[in-house]
């Protein structure tokens, strides 16, 4: 192996001490890190801990709409309101151009507090629920909603119209009661979803 040339001056000096296992820079960082994972913890358990069912006991559900064949369905709900471990509104389905097929009636979901627990913590759920011509005709519904934090979230919802014809709606929900809540993220604007 060759001879590497010395820098100009002569060799290079370095100390003899022992190398520290951590640099004060180091530290800072590792403390840092230590106490963040800290309070993203203790933020989440006292979630966990203090969920109360009341602060959920009404839910917006933005309108929505679906394409079926040459035209479209709009589908419109008021407030819904909490009753036991469900979910309860009127709906109105307005079909273009079909409006013959125009319908509304009321309709509920079924949603535990231990889903809506889940759902607080940021955790997908899945519903079902039912709906009900004001002629007395029934519809199923399946959906499944996924938060974007506590209080809002998108939700995807199937009504079987039939044995062979299921609509699709997605749109968005929001808990009213949480917006000014202490912790919870605020609402990003549509654009930024």
């Amino acid at each position: 192996m060759g001879k590497m040339a010395e820098p100009r001056g002569g060799p290079i000096r370095t100390c003899r001490s022992e190398p520290a296992l951590h640099s004060a820079a180091m530290r800072r960082r590792l403390s840092a890190l230590v106490l963040g994972f800290a309070l993203v913890v203790g933020a989440r358990s006292a979630v966990a801990a203090e969920f109360n069912p009341g602060a959920f006991a009404h839910v917006d559900v933005a309108a929505t709409k679906t394409s079926i064949y040459v035209g479209t369905v709009s589908m419109t709900m008021p407030r819904f309101t909490r009753v036991g471990e469900r979910y309860e509104t009127t709906y109105a389905a307005k079909v273009f151009p079909y409006f013959f097929s125009n319908e509304s009636g009321r309709l509920h979901v079924e949603i535990p507090d231990d889903a809506l627990q889940r759902l607080s913590r940021g955790e997908p759920i899945e519903f079902k629920g039912q709906a009900v011509r004001t002629d007395g005709a029934e519809r199923r519904i399946e959906g499944k909603a996924t938060p974007f934090d506590a209080r809002t979230g998108k939700i995807k919802v199937r009504v079987f119209v039939s044995k062979r014809i299921e609509l699709i709606f997605n749109t968005t929900y929001r808990f009213p009661e949480l917006a000014g809540s202490v912790g919870v993220p605020a609402i990003a604007p549509a654009a930024e979803r």
